[in-house]
């Protein structure tokens, strides 16, 4: 689902108004018409749409994302999918205060990039990776790598942006138990499903005591976690499109 397919972000259009909408072939902004709704709403609709479009133009995906309530942030997705940045995070704990972060892979377009501590993960890489990202995509990073990311890497500014947490939509499919649970739940295999988070810690603690296969297994582990993602977006975004639109729309 592409944002002009969406109404809600609108003053007083919730759900019921929207599949209402759909149901009547208004499935996009242009199909559109004042006499399908009170004439409040259609004024609210109208001058949304007409500031909406010049947005989506100007690809600025921010605005949606303030546009767009917290559980249909999963909408953005079609739209912006082409600039997002999926990204993941290993550290050598769970305290931000105290652990550190040792490697951070981000995942554009067809390319993925891993940063390692003390080799090239910096601030200024960071900064630079995420600067034209449209959207963020990754699993519980609003809870743990983001926050992660800003205590160790001052970014602030650079990781504001709309961000489309998977783990919150997983929740509303039944999909829970964890990134790789998710990932055998939507039939994706890994190269090393004997590998955990408490792998990734140990395997940066080998390393540091010379084990240089060590950093070559980690990096590995961190881009699949990443490479996953996009899959599992895909996935997710399309069974909640198909939850969410009535059976006799075609969008």
């Amino acid at each position: 689902m592409r944002v002009e397919q969406s109404f809600i972000p609108i003053r007083g259009v919730g759900e019921q108004t929207e599949r209402k909408l759909w149901r009547q072939g208004i499935t996009h902004w242009d199909d559109f018409h004042p006499d399908a709704v009170g004439s409040t709403t259609a004024e609210r609709i109208e001058s949304f749409i007409d500031d909406a479009r010049e947005r989506l133009a100007e690809g600025d995906s921010h605005y949606f994302g303030r546009q767009f309530p917290s559980e249909a942030q999963w909408r953005l997705y079609e739209s912006f999918q082409d600039g997002a940045a999926f990204f993941d995070i290993e550290t050598t704990g769970l305290d931000q205060r105290h652990d550190a972060v040792t490697t951070v892979s981000v995942r554009q377009g067809s390319e993925t990039k891993t940063f390692v501590q003390d080799r090239d993960l910096t601030a200024d890489r960071l900064r630079e990776t995420f600067a034209d990202a449209d959207l963020l995509v990754s699993f519980n990073g609003k809870r743990f790598d983001v926050p992660f990311l800003q205590q160790s890497f001052d970014l602030d500014g650079v990781l504001e942006r709309p961000h489309l947490d998977l783990m919150y939509p997983c929740r509303r499919l039944d999909l829970t138990g964890g990134l790789k649970q998710i990932e055998k739940d939507v039939g994706i295999e890994r190269d090393r499903p004997d590998l955990s988070g408490q792998d990734a810690v140990r395997l940066w603690y080998d390393y540091q005591h010379g084990d240089e296969a060590a950093i070559e297994t980690l990096v590995s582990y961190n881009r699949e976690d990443v490479d996953h993602l996009e899959t599992v977006a895909d996935e997710v975004v399309t069974r909640l499109h198909e939850s969410t639109v009535p059976d006799n729309c075609t969008f």
